[in-house]
């Protein structure tokens, strides 16, 4: 995405081009959003990647029913 500098404003393509970007980027950011706030899955502690592979797809397995009953009322 492009960026306006001081005093410089941005001309009306790359502003369009960042709506664009924004759009379909915060449909793929808000379910790591979501582990992040609800499941404090900002870091973890454990040290091998397959542990950390196995948090995360429980974290994922545990994202589903939440955004279902949000998603309900």
């Amino acid at each position: 995405m492009d960026r306006a500098v001081r005093d410089h404003r941005l001309p009306i393509e790359p502003v369009r081009r960042n709506l664009r970007i924004s759009r379909k980027r915060s449909l793929v950011e808000y379910p790591y959003a979501v582990m992040k706030r609800v499941f404090h899955f900002g870091h973890v502690l454990v040290t091998l990647i397959r542990r950390v592979r196995v948090k995360f797809m429980f974290a994922c397995f545990a994202y589903n029913p939440h955004a279902l009953k949000t998603l309900q009322g």
